[in-house]
């Protein structure tokens, strides 16, 4: 879905790609900067919270539980006093770069990434709305190495102590992982090139524009697409955290949340977040597991259950007990979640109910309810329009952001020159000593830009020569133009990024699909290719702006480039694996993945091929009238966001484009969940905002984790051909009538 980014309230959320939503990535910055500012409120509280708890112990006093949660308040007043974050951490001797890279981190790292990319998978074939995980990635990473070292010390075998550089290098490595089973396209492009969803589309259907998933050629692809992104920004490190001091919100609010962790309130502060994060990882795996036992047949089980009445499931609108939900609307800002449930009211409220009265005029009455010839048709292609007008808008805006910064940097330079340009640390005057530590330790360790431009090159070379043999399709010039235009794109996209915590790196692939597709024409299996393109664009500019926040996040704790690259490459390397591992679990455990209706209805890999069709066939196959919806919703999706910007702080009430073409197609149950959540924080705010603030990211990533990881038993129940005992379904009184009669005789 989109890389979207959002804002939220807890001070904890962080991310690299904080949420997503596979057609997107934009809703995230909004909340990113608001999780810098919580992190540093956070962290500094943290730190005076631990000099007045000394001085309560000196006075024989101990702060009570509330009193330690309110210690993380914050005052304009408190913040000016702050002193430097690395004098905290002067006494402590910074590794190497090679003793950051232990096997402890990466033997964590995997354990954690396949955690991760289960509950990644499953959001991607659900409704393709993915939360940022790095709340739980940092918790649980921290815990662990601490839990393995502190044994080691009362055993006297303790050989290097946990530091926040190795706490670092674990969180890139998860997040290289899991952040693949995303950028590969298992609920978007990817699995759209399957007959499965072909089948669904009825056009462009024949040999040529189908590829069935295998695990040899998803796992090959992967390993020659997922590392050129790296090897193509990396000359640009200094110059994008040195040079222009770019922020990366999501990268420094990470470092943040690892800086806090490694202090002794932060510390305590930690283990109570674990616990109450095991404790709601437990009842929501628990509660998968019974739920489990009432899913015999189609339409049965809680997640069925009429909540709001029989006509209102006819609609989508029910609340289908999803703790995952539950808990991805506690991590989304409250305006995401409303937009939502707004863009669900108008399509499946108003919009489909009017046009399926028209059936017989506007489309042929006789159409099944999933053709794209009928309903269906406005279903999809109205959400795309809204999404690609509410993209197309975004892109052109960052991008205005881009060029318009780096003429400000430009000129800059022309009248400034302390900023370093050979590689020298600037004039210690216009540096605080937290800069002058970390641009000096950050220069130290220097990743020659031959090893990236030989990389680069020899990637793209073996690329080019083995993506045509598994998409033969995509022709090897066509992917020499791609290589060519990539490194741009990519610095546009990481630039971007720095300003405004915005990855545009679905928007580039959509452009992929459009230009290849058309370029390869329908006669040459153009849909596939525009697919594969997508898929090629999208991993170079999405690991690109990851590895440039990453090195924001070593730049902040210290950590050396160096092992921020290796990390990155070793993440990548076990996600191009795992990922599809783990989706080729869920295809061959469930026969029904990807049929509109079932537990995993992929929706965005429909999305995704009807796009490629579209680029290569133009709007000859939509329904009547479905053309003009198109053009009316694509031009409000901008003009929408024109007065959002506007309007200034009053577009906290403006719904948003993107979050409201969601429901279009898949339904608004989920919303339901989601806005629940959303209820959830904000009574527990009302109540107690310091613990809500402490503990609600805590609470939502255990609702998360737990669903999600008890995915991976029922897929092997699915597998060993064990099937629920139970089918509890819910009729009106009227059928129930006819079954008990037809039973009775």
């Amino acid at each position: 879905m989109q890389v979207e980014k959002w804002a939220l309230s807890s001070p904890y959320l962080t991310n690299s790609y904080t949420v997503y939503i596979p057609t997107h990535e934009i809703l995230v910055s909004t909340t990113s900067s608001h999780c810098v500012v919580n992190f540093l409120h956070l962290y500094k509280n943290m730190e005076r919270s631990s000099s007045v708890a000394k001085r309560d112990n000196q006075n024989g006093t101990r702060p009570s539980e509330d009193q330690d949660y309110n210690n993380i308040k914050t005052n304009g007043r408190e913040e000016e006093a702050f002193e430097s974050i690395e004098k905290i951490f002067e006494s402590k001797e910074v590794p190497s770069w090679k003793s950051q890279l232990t096997l402890r981190a990466f033997v964590v790292s995997f354990v954690l990434g396949i955690m991760f990319t289960f509950i990644v998978m499953k959001l991607n074939l659900t409704t393709g709305i993915i939360p940022s995980l790095n709340v739980s990635a940092g918790l649980l990473g921290f815990f662990f190495v601490k839990t393995w070292t502190k044994l080691l010390e009362k055993s006297g075998v303790l050989k290097q102590p946990f530091t926040r550089q190795e706490n670092t290098v674990i969180q890139t490595c998860v997040v290289a992982t899991s952040g693949i089973a995303f950028s590969g396209g298992f609920g978007s492009y990817m699995f759209g090139m399957s007959e499965t969803i072909a089948k669904q589309s009825n056009e462009s259907d024949d040999a040529s524009n189908i590829k069935n998933p295998a695990l040899g050629w998803m796992i090959g692809f992967l390993l020659v697409v997922s590392f050129l992104g790296l090897f193509s920004v990396v000359p640009l490190r200094k110059i994008m955290i040195i040079k222009f001091k770019l922020i990366y919100p999501s990268g420094t609010a990470t470092a943040h949340l690892i800086n806090s962790f490694h202090t002794p309130q932060g510390a305590k502060l930690a283990k109570k977040q674990v616990r109450t994060l095991g404790k709601f990882f437990s009842f929501s795996f628990l509660w998968g597991f019974f739920q489990w036992f009432f899913t015999s047949g189609d339409d049965c089980g809680f997640v069925s259950f009429p909540t709001f009445g029989l006509k209102a499931y006819e609609h989508r609108f029910y609340f289908d007990f999803s703790a995952t939900y539950v808990g991805v609307g506690m991590i989304c800002p409250y305006l995401v979640n409303i937009s939502l449930l707004v863009g669900g009211i108008l399509s499946w409220g108003i919009m489909w109910p009017l046009i399926w009265d028209r059936r017989g005029s506007w489309y042929p009455a006789e159409l099944a309810e999933s053709s794209l010839h009928g309903l269906q048709g406005y279903r999809v292609f109205i959400g795309i329009a809204m999404i690609l007008g509410d993209g197309l808008y975004n892109f052109f805006k960052v991008l205005g952001h881009t060029f318009l910064g780096l003429y400000r940097h430009v000129q800059k330079n022309k009248l400034d020159s302390v900023l370093p340009v050979d590689g020298r640390p600037p004039a210690a005057s216009a540096l605080s000593h937290d800069d002058q530590r970390r641009t000096e330790l950050f220069l130290k360790d220097q990743i020659p830009t031959l090893v990236s431009v030989v990389g680069y090159i020899t990637i793209a070379v073996i690329s080019t020569i083995t993506i045509p043999h598994i998409f033969p399709q995509l022709e090897w010039y066509q992917i020499v133009v791609i290589y060519m235009l990539a490194p741009a794109l990519a610095f546009c996209n990481a630039y971007g990024c720095g300003l405004t915590d915005w990855s545009l790196a679905s928007t580039y692939g959509k452009l992929a699909i459009f230009t290849i597709g058309a370029w390869a024409g329908a006669n040459h299996g153009g849909v596939l290719a525009g697919l594969a393109a997508c898929g090629v664009m999208m991993n170079i500019v999405t690991t690109a702006s990851d590895l440039m926040q990453d090195f924001k996040t070593g730049y902040m704790t210290l950590a050396s480039p160096r092992s921020m690259f290796v990390s990155q490459i070793i993440g990548t390397a076990m996600g191009c694996v795992i990922s599809p591992c783990v989706f080729w679990l869920f295809y061959k455990a469930f026969d029904d993945l990807g049929t509109p209706g079932s537990e995993y209805p992929a929706p965005y890999a429909l999305i995704y091929r009807n796009m490629s069709i579209l680029g290569v066939e133009g709007f000859s196959s939509l329904p009547d009238n479905c053309l003009t919806l198109c053009y009316v919703f694509f031009a409000a999706a901008m003009i929408i966001n024109g007065i959002r910007d506007g309007v200034g702080k009053y577009a906290k009430y403006i719904p948003i484009p993107m979050a409201m073409a969601i429901p279009f197609y898949i339904g608004t149950y989920f919303t339901i969940d989601m806005c629940l959540g959303s209820l959830i924080l904000f009574i527990w705010q009302r109540l107690n905002k310091a613990k809500a603030d402490a503990f609600a990211p805590a609470v939502a990533s255990g609702l998360i984790c737990g669903d999600g990881i008890w995915t991976l038993p029922s897929s092997i129940l699915a597998l060993a051909g064990v099937k629920p005992p139970i089918c509890m379904k819910f009729l009106s009184r009227k059928t129930n009538m006819r079954v008990d009669g037809f039973l009775g005789n």
